[in-house]
This record gives C-alpha cells, sequence and structure tokens, in this order.
C-alpha cells in the first residue's frame, strides 16, 4: 500500500493543477499499463506517451516500405531468360597492322583486344608506377598510341578502337 501511495503522491507535486483533471483520464486508460510496469515509470507517462508514439509511427512506415518492395521483387523475378551479352562487343573485329605487332593479326572481340593490351602493358611493365592511370607507351604501342609517349588508360581505349575494323 505504500508504493501505492508515493507515485501518486510524486504525479501531483510534478504536475500543475491544469494538468490534473487531464491526467485523470490518462491514468484510467493506462490503468492496465500499471500491473505490468514499474510504479517508477508511471511518474514519467507523458513522456512515456510520446516515445510509445514515435516507435508505432516507425512500426507503421517499415510496413508501408514492405508492401512496396514485393510488387519489385515480382518484377525482378519474371525475366527467366539468362541475360544476353551485346553483340556488338562479341562482333570479332580485325586489328590494323600496328595493333596486331602487339596482340596478334587474328580478328578478336573488343572486350578480347581490350584484355590483351593490357596483359601487354602488365607483362612489359609499362604501368606508370606514381599513376596507375598512365601508360607508358613503347615502340610497340607508341605506334598504336599515335606517337604519344604517355596515355591515360582512358583514352588508351579511344586510340586502339582506332585500330580495329
Amino acid at each position: 500500500m505504500a508504493t501505492a501511495k508515493k507515485p501518486a503522491a510524486k504525479t501531483a507535486a510534478k504536475k500543475p493543477a491544469a494538468k490534473k483533471a487531464a491526467a485523470k483520464p490518462a491514468a484510467k486508460k493506462a490503468a492496465p499499463a500499471k500491473k505490468a510496469a514499474p510504479a517508477k515509470k508511471a511518474a514519467a507517462k507523458p513522456v512515456a506517451k510520446k516515445a510509445a508514439a514515435k516507435p508505432a509511427a516507425k512500426k507503421a512506415a517499415p510496413a508501408k516500405k514492405v508492401a512496396a518492395k514485393k510488387p519489385a521483387a515480382k518484377k525482378v523475378a519474371k525475366p527467366k531468360t539468362p541475360r544476353k551479352p551485346n553483340a556488338a562487343f562479341m562482333k570479332p573485329l580485325t586489328p590494323s597492322a600496328t595493333l596486331g605487332a602487339v596482340i596478334g593479326a587474328n580478328p578478336l572481340p573488343r572486350t578480347e583486344v581490350t584484355k590483351k593490351v593490357w596483359d601487354y602493358i602488365k607483362k612489359n611493365k609499362l604501368q606508370d608506377e606514381a599513376n596507375k592511370r598512365m601508360i607508358n607507351a613503347d615502340d610497340k604501342l607508341k605506334a598504336v598510341f599515335g606517337g604519344k609517349k604517355q596515355v591515360s588508360m582512358f583514352e588508351m581505349t579511344k586510340l586502339i578502337s582506332n585500330h580495329l575494323q
């Protein structure tokens, strides 16, 4: 009995007279919660209500997100056929004589040409040590790069495409 009187005294001391009337209906609503919750938490009802309202809003938001995700998952599941490579990349192209000295004269797809050029660059250690994006050209690559001694890797692909037919 002594513990039940203490929380009531604390709530009356903390709340102004205007809030006492509002506290009585709230106490009736929260009566079942008092049984489950400790007596100390009863004094912090306004804070608990605000905190309880926020998680409830958060719980509602994920439910909407889950509903939004379900149609997206169905759209992803529809295409059952495996992804096909782009035919333009797979089309064999004949390299010029200068590029053929580096990768060989056989017709190759663009992807393979790029791989072979990078293999040549790494084999001969032509990648710049300070800036890995730059390629230092040797005699064979200088002819492919149009006489430039150093080329960026992005410019390199543009220059190589000029030597493919």
